[in-house]
């Protein structure tokens, strides 16, 4: 996940300077947002600054899931942790493993990756739980078991 600010400014000046960056910036970065995000964002915009609304820049950039309000970050990104922390803890891992580990792979690895970390829920106490509480229409009670 990631936050900003109503007061942030965001850049990519390197090619201003030119320069490309370094540490990944332009092998990280289009997996995060796209290449032809990333291109707009190399090639035609200087920064986005917080007089940008934030679903602009989110739809235009793809670099922030949420924007809070000067002072609030802290309380938003409680808020999305307390959201986080009611599903499935061994879900989590599985779908943080499936999404980050198939982001490299081809796609026939990235499915089989996705279908490995689906078997290894099935068998789980959490998830007899979750069914059990959707039936049931009451909040799950998970253990990470």
């Amino acid at each position: 996940m990631n936050g900003t600010g109503e007061d942030a400014v965001l850049g990519l000046p390197e090619t201003g300077l030119a320069i490309i960056p370094r540490a990944g910036g332009t092998q990280r970065l289009p997996r995060l947002v796209g290449n032809q995000r990333l291109r707009n964002l190399y090639l035609l915009v200087k920064r986005l600054v917080a007089e940008m609304p934030c679903p602009w820049i989110n739809f235009f950039a793809g670099l922030v899931n949420y924007c809070a309000t000067a002072g609030e970050a802290g309380a938003k990104a409680l808020e999305i942790a307390r959201d986080i922390n009611q599903k499935g803890p061994l879900a989590i891992r599985m779908a943080k493993r499936a999404i980050d580990g198939g982001a490299e792979l081809d796609m026939a690895s990235a499915l089989a990756l996705e279908e490995d970390c689906y078997e290894q829920l099935l068998h789980t106490k959490d998830r007899s739980e979750g069914l059990a509480a959707f039936a049931e229409r009451r909040k799950p009670n998970y253990k990470g078991e």
